[in-house]
């Protein structure tokens, strides 16, 4: 599996735009034209790998990580500006979750109990987070400001995932750090050899009461508490439902 740097996927919209008005301008009629591009939600939703890439290569080092969290933020606003000048005026912008809690970081980076905040999660991964969408923050504040005939939204995953393991038997959930699909059993059930789907790797019981999947991932269950946290308008700046795009 690879992954397309922003940048591509911006030139990428792009081509598709132009692309899509020059058929129509032949003849087309089953393509998305230009109002509906202007009337288009965009959401945004990056900086998890990044921000991975950049712990593994700093041996987790908070300090060397923070230093490349700028020009992450500035490839997100120019991604922004992109879009908003083909015309694009809805966009939500999801922050990063915390990648702390995922079980794969737990499984595969040596650490010992100084290393993990009260709930068990890493408090390097959650730290670097949290100053990456302090940042998020500001800058879809700050663009917010700019673009006055745009709609910008800040959505708060962080927050949702953190209570969701943080109060996971609350929500009828348990054991938060465990992937419910690997192998090696408690604390994490992961391991590089055996990963979900892998010979040797097995399915927790229950399905309905894991968080996580493959130790990266959410189940089914999971997301469907993140989409009720997301529609409650709780974890929303400014506090705008999302049905009021449709």
């Amino acid at each position: 599996m690879f992954s397309f740097p922003l940048a591509v996927q911006i030139r990428q919209y792009v081509r598709f735009k132009n692309r899509s008005q020059e058929l129509i301008s032949s003849g087309r009629r089953d393509l998305i034209d230009d109002n509906g591009f202007k009337n288009a939600l965009y959401m945004i939703d990056i900086g998890q790998n990044d921000l991975l890439q950049a712990l593994y290569n700093s041996n987790l080092t908070y300090t060397t990580v923070v230093e490349k969290i700028p020009p992450m933020l500035l490839e997100i606003k120019k991604a922004i500006q992109t879009v908003y000048l083909y015309g694009g005026r809805k966009f939500w912008v999801h922050n990063t979750g915390p990648l702390g809690c995922a079980p794969k970081e737990l499984a595969i980076n040596p650490h010992n109990e100084s290393d993990l905040d009260p709930i068990g999660c890493f408090r390097v991964h959650n730290n670097v987070v949290k100053t990456f969408n302090k940042g998020l923050f500001s800058l879809v504040s700050e663009m917010r400001a700019q673009l006055k005939d745009a709609t910008l939204v800040y959505v708060d995953i962080y927050s949702i995932k953190y209570k969701l393991s943080a109060d996971s038997k609350r929500y009828g959930f348990v054991d938060p750090l465990m992937a419910c699909c690997g192998f090696g059993g408690r604390p994490n059930n992961y391991d590089r050899k055996a990963t979900c789907g892998q010979p040797g790797s097995t399915i927790c019981r229950n399905l309905t009461k894991a968080v996580v999947w493959d130790g990266v991932h959410y189940t089914e269950a999971a997301n469907r508490f993140v989409v009720d946290a997301i529609l409650s308008n709780r974890y929303t700046y400014p506090k705008i439902l999302l049905n009021r795009f449709w």
